[in-house]
């Protein structure tokens, strides 16, 4: 017997040709929301093995090639001790162009993302609302807050 996926229990089992389809419900099942997390991974993907790649480099370098790593730059300043000290260049450059990426490509992207899940959240608040004063009698002077 063949295996089907999960349905989930609010689409219908064909297309409606009279039924307008809904935003989705959750800001996860949106496609701009993918789009966001693929960015991010991409970059973090990036980075990454920018930082681990340099690292171990590093490691490799010095431990089987101690010869190079021991070649003197300036004075007592060696290759190996130049290449340490680039570590920290590559993790503060790596930070920085961390920090330029998610205010220029997946800061905005997450505004306007949250900013119309928060529409659509209100708007289909307000249709589902019962109206003003349903079910309750008008009170004078009443401004419809909730009392506690």
């Amino acid at each position: 017997m063949p295996e089907f996926p999960p349905r989930r229990d609010d689409t219908p089992t064909f297309p409606l040709p009279h039924i307008e389809h809904a935003p989705p419900s959750r800001i996860s099942d949106h496609p701009e929301f993918h789009s966001l997390r693929r960015a991010q991974r991409r970059f973090g993907t990036r980075a990454t093995i920018l930082s681990v790649g340099g690292f171990l480099l590093y490691v490799l370098l010095s431990s089987f090639v101690p010869a190079v790593m021991n070649q003197p730059l300036f004075g007592r300043l060696t290759i190996g001790l130049t290449l340490g000290l680039g570590q920290f260049v590559i993790m503060g450059v790596t930070a920085w162009c961390y920090v330029r990426h998610m205010r220029t490509r997946v800061d905005p992207l997450a505004r306007g993302l949250r900013s119309r899940h928060h529409e659509n959240e209100s708007r289909r608040n307000r249709a589902s609302a019962p109206p003003q004063g349903a079910g309750q009698p008008v009170q004078p002077g009443a401004r419809g807050f909730r009392t506690w």
